[in-house]
């Protein structure tokens, strides 16, 4: 294949470019060909040289909405099944969603035809990967964030995962987008930045992995998943609320030795107060279990509704006279980063009447705080987070201390059906073990359901789609990785630093 070529064509290289970008979903859950990354952005490079910003723009952007419009195309089934809108509509908004994320690489390949220089090393090596870390940040805040497909998720399954513990999920991306500019470099027969990246990206896993920066305490706690596969049209129905109680109490009974049980998000999809006598009855099984139960539920304070997580049952110890649980207590977490349309609806007094997918059960919450404190079960302290929240690393790793235990996230990926988002969203989770060094229990409605190790690897889980629990000891660990002193703020500047230095000198240059 000619490329050089195909470069000098606009719709031909448009349209490899949107194949490029559409490949790279190829590099996430469920198939992590981590390879495919960095190939596609190489040859994206490659068929980018000489272009003009705004022509960078164009091809990026047909980038982007390649690898958005395939790599998330798992929302278009919740539009689409709950969503109440013809499939002409569905589909629509399914593509204006992945055309605003495509800006954000346009944004980077513009700002690097624009700014870059006559020096293709650092160009590549440097400039390249710093834009587009710092738009994947953009993307991951603005218009409260979406930061989906990170180029460092696709190595959760990948040898540069050991790295996650000392520069998170971006430092890996940076990597990741070095090894594409030395990749890139090929095509112009420069052989020795591979040839040297290659064997130094060896000895840093090496190290990483035989120097952890946590260790095994010794200590393990027992705990048990239970997965209650309730239809998403059936959970919010008022006559299937006892049923869906009772079931997860079922479930869960025959395994009262385990420390701390976990039910999924909304596993209650009811208010505190309107299920009062069955969390009383359940916090007192809970004491005479010497356990305690962790279960999302809705709770309302102040004109206020919250998703949120409870503990009943012993918090303190693990053998203790009386249960702990109170309604409105201090022992739960509310959910912070909500997701838009599903938990709240920007401009509703324009939205919710043109369709129900804009008038969801539960989409009015408002937002607990950003830094919480651990919660409480049996004696140990667990930082949580709900769903789409675990996604966002700086604010779990805000929350994690010296004293954290255990990672706890809960989710409800039933809106998603057999697509391919659940599966991301274990990934994403197994990302955060690793970078912050603790165990991971993550329950769900109907998978994916597991225990993830202090290296993001999933020693147990159960198979989605299924009525299932899942029971086993967990080893708690001691230590703080270095992403948790320090999370990817060191990375960003140096990002900032590149960026700046290649405008500086680029306004230097006779014009």
């Amino acid at each position: 294949m000619d490329l050089n070529a195909i470069a000098g064509r606009r719709w031909p290289r448009l349209l490899l470019a949107f194949l490029a970008g559409a490949s790279t979903s190829l590099a996430f859950a469920p198939y992590s060909l981590w390879p495919v990354y960095p190939v596609a952005i190489a040859l994206s490079l490659c068929l980018a040289q000489g272009l003009s910003p705004r022509a960078a723009f164009g091809h990026w952007f047909s980038f982007g909405f390649g690898s958005f419009a395939f790599g998330i195309s798992w929302v278009h089934v919740s539009i689409d099944r709950f969503g109440g809108l013809p499939l002409v509509v569905s589909l629509s908004l399914m593509a204006l969603l992945a055309l605003y994320l495509a800006l954000y690489p346009a944004l980077a390949g513009m700002l690097y035809a624009r700014l870059k220089t006559a020096h293709v090393l650092p160009n590549l090596l440097l400039l390249f990967p710093a834009l587009w870390i710092l738009t994947e940040w953009a993307r991951g805040w603005v218009l409260t964030g979406f930061p989906w497909l990170w180029a460092g998720y696709s190595q959760t399954d990948g040898p540069l995962l050991p790295l996650a513990a000392l520069i998170g999920v971006q430092g890996i991306g940076m990597l990741i987008l070095v090894c594409a500019g030395a990749l890139a470099l090929l095509s112009q027969k420069r052989w020795l930045p591979l040839t040297l990246l290659l064997p130094l990206l060896a000895l840093l896993v090496f190290t990483a992995n035989q120097f952890p920066q946590v260790q095994r305490s010794g200590e393990t706690v027992k705990v048990l998943l239970v997965q209650g596969n309730i239809p998403q049209s059936m959970k919010w129905e008022p006559e299937q609320l006892w049923p869906t109680m009772l079931k997860y109490m079922d479930l869960s009974r025959p395994h009262a030795d385990a420390d701390i049980i976990l039910w999924p998000e909304a596993a209650i999809p009811a208010p505190e107060a309107m299920v009062a006598d069955f969390l009383d009855n359940a916090n007192r099984v809970a004491n005479l279990n010497n356990n305690a139960i962790i279960t999302g539920i809705i709770s309302h304070q102040d004109n206020h509704w919250y998703n949120s997580l409870i503990v009943l049952g012993n918090h303190h110890e693990k053998v203790q006279q009386q249960p702990d649980y109170e309604a409105n207590g201090t022992n739960q977490f509310r959910k912070h980063h909500l997701l838009p349309i599903g938990e709240f609806v920007p401009f509703e007094a324009l939205l919710r009447p043109l369709a129900p997918f804009f008038n969801l059960p539960m989409s009015s919450f408002s937002r607990g705080d950003y830094q919480q404190p651990n919660l409480t079960a049996a004696g140990f302290q667990l930082a949580p987070a709900i769903c789409y929240e675990i996604a966002f690393p700086e604010q779990l790793r805000k929350n994690v201390t010296a004293q954290t235990d255990l990672l706890l996230t809960v989710s409800n990926d039933a809106w998603f059906g057999e697509s391919n988002g659940p599966l991301q969203h274990m990934e994403i989770a197994r990302m955060r073990s690793a970078e912050l060094g603790r165990p991971l229990l993550r329950a769900t409605n109907n998978g994916v359901t597991a225990v993830v190790d202090e290296f993001g690897h999933i020693t147990a889980a159960v198979p989605q789609f299924e009525t299932q629990v899942l029971k086993t000891d967990v080893a708690l660990t001691r230590g703080v990785t270095l992403f948790a002193r320090t999370g990817h703020l060191p990375l960003y500047l140096l990002c900032l630093f590149i960026v700046l230095a290649a405008w500086g000198y680029s306004r230097k240059l006779p014009r």
